[in-house]
């Protein structure tokens, strides 16, 4: 645990947008404070007979406008801190985007990494056991996270449904195009930050094929947003990883960087034509230099907290793009704004993934699925419309893009709950 340091520095964000709204003292004290918070411990017999306990975490922080909805990471610095921090965060993400959902997050502390593929079958449906009473389809759906994918979500379904004794595949999305996936989530996170930026660009002058990319985050997320970007004309100049970063000023090709990874576990920097690949110059970086690089757009899709008061002041791009939640403090979002630095925000940016797993939802609970240009064409209409409300916003308030996406959402939740009444209401209010 960490002191809660995280969560009270994502309220930070609450605080500054309540400086150009005015909210009744109703929504101030909702969005404060997670609806239920679950610590739960989790027995796993490990391949070599022994047991381990692992520390699970489940929190839903608001469901005033509908479900909620938010990921299960795995990873060793799990604590109820962030998990709570992530929440809140989902909260806001639906909101912005518009989707009928409260917003929850999850995680074990956990090096998924050192575990057998049957160990971390073990563990993800002895998570379901452990929450099981708090999941529904109309009440709280899971997702994939950080070193959590598709098939875990499939074990993590299966092992709901026997818990419950039917099939209920609209209580987790993310699952495998078999077992009711939808087709297009593995990319969404990645497909809607680009849609974000191309948004961006449009307004900026600025021109993709001129415009240099550094990705810090070569997970999930971050690969496609780098493949995608790329294929949109984006110069992809940097890519990091855990291990460390490559750069090259001519520009990466991440398929083939993608490619080496996985069959040597580092990243290399590659030109393919064709079948024929070879390797181009390229530098080696530590993960601070990549941060710190001279670019147009800096990505930051690992963890939170990676710029922060410490080395904001030393990052040289222009403009800053999230896909991983939280990946600037608060501290670092007062420098870079005095800098002249834009953050496009997590809360917006990389809210393609929630977006899909919405559209999974849809399609279990009808039993009617949708081919992927369908999926992907419903995406770019939301992203589009939304980033494009959040920067006129922005624009119209004189205010950051944060401050922008945080009130938008800001209005749509203090709707939900000034709607079930308050305080004023009931005191001095007209008779309904």
């Amino acid at each position: 645990m960490n002191n809660n340091k995280t969560f009270q520095d994502a309220l930070v964000r609450l605080e500054d947008v309540l400086q150009h709204i005015r909210l009744v003292d109703d929504v101030r004290e909702r969005l404060s404070h997670p609806k239920l918070s679950l610590t739960a411990s989790i027995p796993v017999r490990m391949d070599d007979g022994s047991l381990r306990v692992f520390t699970g975490y489940r929190v839903q922080y608001d469901d005033t406008r509908g479900p909620t909805k938010g990921g299960i990471r795995y990873h060793p610095h799990v604590d109820l801190d962030e998990v709570t921090s992530l929440s809140f965060w989902m909260t806001i993400k639906c909101a912005v985007v518009g989707l009928p959902y409260g917003g929850a997050k999850g995680g074990v502390e956990v090096n998924a990494k050192e575990l057998s593929r049957m160990e971390l079958e073990r563990l993800s449906r002895g998570y379901v056991r452990a929450v099981a009473d708090i999941l529904g389809p109309e009440r709280d759906i899971p997702a994939p996270d950080m070193y959590t994918n598709a098939t875990v979500m499939g074990w993590m379904c299966d092992e709901y449904a026997q818990i419950v004794r039917r099939q209920e595949p609209a209580v987790i999305t993310g699952k495998p195009v078999h077992l009711c996936g939808s087709l297009g989530r593995e990319a969404a996170t990645g497909r809607g930050a680009v849609y974000a930026l191309e948004e961006w660009a449009r307004r900026r002058g600025l021109v993709p094929s001129e415009t240099t990319v550094a990705v810090q985050g070569f997970g999930n997320a971050g690969y496609h947003f780098a493949r995608l970007a790329d294929r949109a004309g984006f110069r992809i100049v940097a890519i990091g990883d855990s291990q460390g970063a490559i750069h090259a000023a001519q520009g990466l090709n991440p398929d083939s960087v993608m490619e080496h990874k996985r069959n040597r576990s580092e990243l290399r920097a590659f030109y393919c034509d064709a079948s024929v690949c070879e390797e181009i110059p390229y530098d080696r970086l530590t993960h601070a230099e990549l941060l710190e690089l001279d670019v147009d757009v800096l990505v930051p899709a690992a963890l939170e907290n990676q710029i922060d008061a410490g080395n904001a002041a030393r990052v040289r791009a222009r403009q800053i793009l999230e896909v991983a939640n939280g990946p600037v403090t608060s501290e670092a979002d007062r420098i870079l704004r005095e800098r002249g630095i834009p953050v496009l925000p997590d809360v917006l940016c990389n809210a393609g993934g929630v977006i899909v797993s919405y559209f999974e939802w849809v399609q279990n609970r009808n039993g009617y699925y949708w081919e992927e240009e369908e999926v992907n064409a419903r995406l770019k209409t939301i992203m589009d419309r939304e980033a494009a409300a959040c920067f006129d916003l922005a624009e119209a308030r004189s205010v950051s893009p944060r401050t922008a996406a945080y009130l938008r959402a800001m209005e749509r939740i203090s709707g939900a709950i000034t709607a079930r009444g308050t305080r004023e209401y009931f005191n001095h209010g007209p008779q309904a």
